[in-house]
């Protein structure tokens, strides 16, 4: 039977920039960057992007569509008699079942907590709570099992309806909100009060930045994230090469698709740093970096929601300003010297309620 190919050009790079862009680029980029000093780790990645990521990608991309086959089988058919390169086909084969089954316990994850949200299981939850329910559902196996599954028969049903049908035109829509998504974030995080200290961290170069988080430790994570980023080594991308038409040029799909790839690395990084630097969180935390920038930007909100609420309700708020300003103060100076974020959000809550959850908050 014929192998079946890609409709579209924009279906083969938005498939492949699907399979490199995830993790490493929403959250292990804005994390390394913050990590290791910024902006010149930004210039280092992308200068080893350039010497290092594009011509590995354009060799596997190669590899795939030469042999029209799996990392597991390609070796076999490319490779001299009497070589042993086919031994690499079988770990490519083991480090892809690896990567869906991290993929799958990641994407069950997310759907479990789509699924509470949904069902208000964070309805008035404060940071800690929301952090309590969180930890509950990673302890659960069931729950983790039943929702990995789900993300697996989902796999499988576009699977089953073909190349074309399922995997292309599915990727299509999901890539292209994940980028409208990622845009409008950014867009917002860039005008928050106090966002272009973030600009200037994330953009203009540091020598500082760079020699406290040690030039060599920098450059190693530039590099790692280049190959990390475009989920290179493992044969993922001769996959999508095995589907590619001879009449494209290799090197030129490599560039489109690492250019996709990088600008959504970018693109989490303008969400991420202005943020952090609006609501004071500190911009080396690593892994802890996307909860905790959640858990004050809530903070934040729940002190000015409180404040309003006593003025609303004809108490003196003055009282409580005074704290909340230092609270707001110790985020951000900007945000505290600012009247007119006391917005109106009318949450009904008993004064008692609204005075035991401030003075948690405050003490």
């Amino acid at each position: 039977m014929e192998r079946e190919k890609l409709g579209s050009r924009l279906g083969f790079i938005l498939l492949s920039a699907g399979c490199a862009i995830g993790i490493g680029n929403v959250w292990k980029f804005p994390y390394m960057a913050g990590k290791f000093g910024g902006s010149f780790f930004v210039l280092i990645y992308l200068f080893f992007l350039v010497i290092m990521g594009l011509p590995i990608l354009t060799m596997e991309f190669a590899l795939g569509r030469a042999s029209q086959k799996s990392p597991a089988a390609m070796y076999k058919q490319l490779e001299p008699k009497g070589s042993k390169w086919h031994f690499h086909g079988y770990g490519a084969f083991v480090g892809n079942y690896l990567l869906m089954m991290f993929y799958t316990t990641v994407s069950g994850w997310m759907i479990n907590y789509f699924v509470k949200m949904a069902t208000g299981k964070f309805e008035n939850a404060d940071p800690q709570a929301v952090k309590l329910i969180y930890n509950e559902m990673l302890a659960d196996p069931l729950a983790a099992i039943v929702f990995m599954a789900v993300v697996v028969i989902i796999g499988f049903l576009v699977c089953a309806l073909g190349l074309q049908k399922g995997v292309e035109r599915i990727t299509k829509y999901m890539m292209l909100a994940l980028l409208a998504i990622m845009v409008i974030l950014a867009i917002n995080s860039v005008f928050l009060p106090g966002g272009k200290d973030g600009l200037k961290f994330y953009l203009l170069p540091s020598l500082e930045n760079m020699k406290q988080a040690g030039v060599g430790n920098v450059v190693v994570g530039a590099m790692n994230q280049a190959f990390f980023t475009l989920s290179l080594g493992i044969g993922s991308m001769a996959i999508f090469g095995s589907y590619l038409d001879k009449k494209r040029s290799l090197l030129g799909e490599a560039i489109n698709v690492a250019t996709l790839d990088t600008f959504v690395a970018f693109t989490a990084g303008l969400i991420i740093f202005p943020a952090c630097f609006a609501f004071g969180v500190d911009t080396s935390e690593g892994a802890g970096l996307g909860h905790d920038f959640l858990r004050h930007i809530d903070r934040c909100r729940l002190l000015i929601h409180l404040v309003d609420v006593a003025g609303s309700e004809g108490r003196d708020p003055i009282e409580d300003f005074e704290k909340i300003n230092l609270e707001l103060e110790r985020f951000n100076p900007e945000l505290a010297e600012r009247p007119q974020i006391v917005v109106a959000n009318k949450i009904d809550l008993a004064e008692e309620e609204q005075r035991e959850t401030f003075r948690k908050y405050i003490e």
